[in-house]
């Protein structure tokens, strides 16, 4: 990894969140030059300020939404991970046009700031909910694929490609925190449908499908990350057992505005055309133009052969598998310490 980015300049739109957070403790043990932390958050960008205490690092304040604020933070820019997003599925379904502003318009903006600069390459994160979307949030990420497809199909000279995740356990936002916190205070912990399932892995996973989309993608494809599952029911379990409270209340409150069941992380479609690569899928771009006789006449028979590749038939965990993997994370060894101590 040091080779490539040995003396780069790296920056990470949305660089205050878990995930930008993440992506950019790895990369401060490496050679790399400097990294550009882009975002619209003050507070938080002070807070890392103190946190990281390095020379490396650089703060943007802007917005994707404003072109000309990236503009000024991607002059001298080699390598750009693009994981600024509105991500919240209620929030999106009540304010749609600003998942569109943002995750849409807003991805577009850095693209063409990207490509103007002459930057090498760019990786964005999507998520599984732009699989079969059925929400705002999902429906917006799944556009913002469709924006880098095209982008990366029909530019030369900057690599653009994206990676696809379910969910990473314990990020900002995500029910680990929040299961934590409800023990802590005496609270039931809330749950919206025990069978619900959902795909398992670590930031720390995550950002290694980051390093590997830099140094092997080629323009156009995604990246999907193998990972197991779990159901809610199972988690809500496994925590309280984790947090030695293996009697405390659950209460079950119902489907939020547009969850699914289960989440989705190839389509059919995409199954018929994807490269196994050992622990991730690459979805290679479909490089054909607007000839309608390759689209209506020479159409994928195999289609209807393939099957999707989801949260209820991907490797399911037991108590013990998922036990071990909630250990392992460093955001919930730190927030034991801290329920521990307080609890």
């Amino acid at each position: 990894m040091n080779n490539i980015f040995k003396g780069r300049v790296l920056l990470i739109a949305g660089g205050t969140g878990s995930f930008g957070n993440a992506v950019l403790r790895r990369f401060l043990t490496t050679n790399i030059k400097e990294i550009r932390i882009f975002s619209r958050d003050e507070l938080k960008q002070d807070d890392m300020r103190k946190l990281y205490n390095n020379d490396k690092l650089k703060f943007y304040i802007g917005d994707v939404r404003d072109k000309n604020s990236i503009d000024d933070a991607m002059r001298g820019v080699d390598y750009v991970f693009h994981a600024a997003a509105l991500k919240q599925v209620p929030s999106c379904e009540f304010y749609p046009m600003q998942a569109v502003k943002t995750n849409i318009i807003g991805t577009e903006n850095l693209l063409n700031s990207a490509i103007n600069a002459g930057v090498k390459k760019v990786i964005a994160l999507s998520t599984d909910k732009a699989v079969y979307p059925i929400n705002a949030m999902g429906i917006s990420k799944a556009m913002m694929e469709r924006v880098i497809v095209s982008k990366g199909r029909n530019v030369k000279g900057t690599m653009i490609a994206c990676t696809r995740y379910g969910n990473v356990m314990a990020s900002r936002g995500s029910v680990i925190p929040l299961f934590i916190d409800q023990v802590r205070k005496g609270n039931p912990i809330t749950i919206t449908d025990p069978n619900m399932t959902r795909f398992m892995m670590s930031l720390d996973q995550a950002v290694d499908l980051v390093l590997f989309a830099f140094e092997n993608g080629q323009s156009g494809d995604i990246f999907v990350q193998k990972a197991p599952a779990a159901t809610v029911e199972l988690l809500t379990k496994t925590m309280k057992n984790i947090l030695g409270r293996p009697d405390h209340e659950v209460k079950t409150i119902g489907t939020r505005h547009g969850e699914k069941l289960y989440e989705t992380l190839l389509t059919k479609e995409e199954m018929v055309k994807a490269i196994d690569m050992g622990e991730y899928y690459r979805i290679p771009a479909d490089t054909r133009d607007l000839n309608y006789n390759q689209f209506f006449e020479e159409g994928e028979k195999v289609i209807t052969e393939a099957g999707e590749y989801h949260s209820h038939n991907t490797h399911r965990l037991n108590e013990d598998e998922l036990t071990k993997l909630l250990l392992n994370l460093r955001e919930i060894q730190n927030d034991l310490k801290e329920f521990q101590k307080n609890g």
